[in-house]
């Protein structure tokens, strides 16, 4: 019998709903958001929204830490359309909006776990942690002195906040059925919002995302019009939707809910209506790990369930300009000389490698992406504002010190994964984590996918991984330790 089996009774024996603290300040939250939507307070909802979250943030993470997880990652999926939302009740685009600090700041609340289980950075599982935080360390110094103190603390949280959810889960392995049942909820429900949203989005195209793509100037998704728009759902772009669709598509096949297929369907309709393909790549790979480190019979499990999936998809993604479209997206993946975006991306690396890789010292935290808006006067993104390499960003950012002390940490962290998930192949779960962590890190060729919701599935997946080998361990040797009792 698998783990998930074994485990999966008990921990249904313990209703959601007994305990208030495990979903009244959630519902209270949504209830509140949609209150406020309808009412067509936007200003308030604005102060509102992040305020709240935080407090409820606070609350699970004390009160129910696995709810915690769960509530962190529905605070990433869904406050970006809260945002929109707040704007189109104004009637009018917000450039910055107090809402999109609320994911960022009610992640960062695991940072406590540093102050509380700061011991654990000392033991054998807590050294690669320590190894990661010394590399970021280093860049954010750098960083301070070449981008300023705002851009190197923004960038130094977007890249740390994935591996404080990692540490979270880890130090609290002995509730890991209970983290394990909440992702995989949290996830499957996610993609049955998500997914239904985003089928919503390509065909009608809501109002206030029209409102929303016009306001940022974000051609990089399409046209603000039904059937143009590459659709990211409730999420901020295509990419972190894509992102989320490929995590939950890898979980269906561990997800115990009745509800995964209607979901599962949902999700891949918009995952590839997004048409980012490197995360069609990803789950491609995840999916070949899956089926090579199965037995047969979870291998037949995962044909049949591609079959299904296609059956339930295939009518809708193969009629009229959604085929078309789809078709043009895929036709770039075979006919390679006629894609500018995989010429510009070889141009730049034949171009950049060299500045990359032997810039010693490093340029720092805030020398790229989203953080470079914080270093210029203008508030533009800078000269690196637009980075798809993780390969290059690494050693660009952290410098060779920063990068060798932070890669260290990761392939510590890789072996531990890859040995425990061996060990543990009949639980369904850590099967989906290992192939989701594996190609995820495969993603590094394509975008940075140690940071944002790429870095929160890879973190999230390889301490997972952790915690299911420490559970065990302790669950074999409280075993032990009973029949020893009983023979005396």
């Amino acid at each position: 019998m698998s783990t998930i089996a074994a485990e999966r009774a008990p921990s249904r024996s313990r209703s959601w709903f007994a305990e208030p603290k495990h979903w009244a300040g959630q519902a209270g939250l949504w209830t509140l958001t949609a209150v406020l939507i309808a009412a067509h307070q936007g200003s308030v909802l604005t102060l509102a929204f992040p305020v709240l979250s935080i407090a409820v943030g606070l609350w699970l993470y004390f009160k129910s830490p696995a709810r915690y997880v769960g509530f962190m990652w529905w605070v990433w999926f869904l406050s970006p359309e809260v945002r929109r939302l707040a704007d189109w009740s104004k009637g009018a685009f917000t450039p910055t909006s107090l809402i999109q600090v609320a994911p960022l700041a009610v992640t960062m609340i695991a940072g406590l776990g540093l102050v509380r289980h700061y011991r654990v950075l000392a033991q054998r599982r807590g050294i690669p942690v320590l190894l990661i935080l010394f590399g970021l360390a280093y860049a954010y110094l750098v960083g301070i002195v070449s981008s300023g103190v705002m851009a190197a603390t923004y960038d130094l949280a977007n890249w740390v906040y994935p591996l404080l959810i990692g540490f979270h889960i880890m130090v609290n392995a002995r509730d890991y059925p209970e983290y394990r049942d909440v992702l995989l909820s949290t996830f499957m429900w996610g993609m049955l919002v998500m997914g239904a949203y985003g089928v919503v989005q390509y065909f009608l195209m809501p109002q206030w995302d029209v409102l929303w793509m016009v306001g940022s100037q974000m051609g990089s998704q399409g046209e603000p019009v039904p059937y143009g728009v590459r659709v990211f759902s409730t999420m901020n772009s295509s990419g972190p939707f894509a992102f989320a669709m490929m995590g939950a598509l890898v979980f269906v096949l561990a997800a115990p809910q009745k509800i995964r297929w209607v979901a599962g369907a949902m999700g891949f309709i918009s995952f590839a209506l997004c048409l980012v393909r490197s995360t069609w790549g990803g789950w491609v790979i995840a999916l070949a790990i899956q089926l090579v480190q199965s037995s047969n019979r979870v291998r037949v499990r995962i044909i049949v369930s591609g079959l299904v999936l296609a059956g339930l998809c295939v009518p809708l993604l193969t009629v009229g300009p959604v085929a078309d479209r789809l078709g043009a997206r895929l036709q770039s993946i075979t006919n390679l000389k006629d894609d500018r975006s995989y010429d510009d991306r070889n141009k730049f690396y034949a171009t950049f490698a060299q500045t990359a890789f032997t810039d010693v010292a490093g340029e720092g935290m805030g020398a790229t992406g989203a953080s470079t808006k914080l270093s210029s006067d203008s508030g533009e993104l800078g000269k690196y504002g637009s980075f798809d390499s993780g390969v290059m960003n690494v050693p660009f950012v952290l410098g060779w010190p920063g990068t060798l002390l932070y890669l260290a940490g990761l392939v510590l962290l890789l072996g531990r994964t890859l040995r425990a998930a061996f060990r543990l192949r009949k639980d369904k779960f850590v099967g989906a984590c290992l192939s989701l962590c594996l190609s995820v890190f495969a993603m590094l060729v394509f975008t940075n996918s140690l940071i944002g919701t790429g870095g929160l599935l890879l973190f999230t997946a390889i301490f997972s991984i952790l915690s299911a080998a420490h559970w065990q361990k302790a669950r074999r040797q409280s075993s032990a330790a009973t029949l020893t009792g009983a023979d005396h």
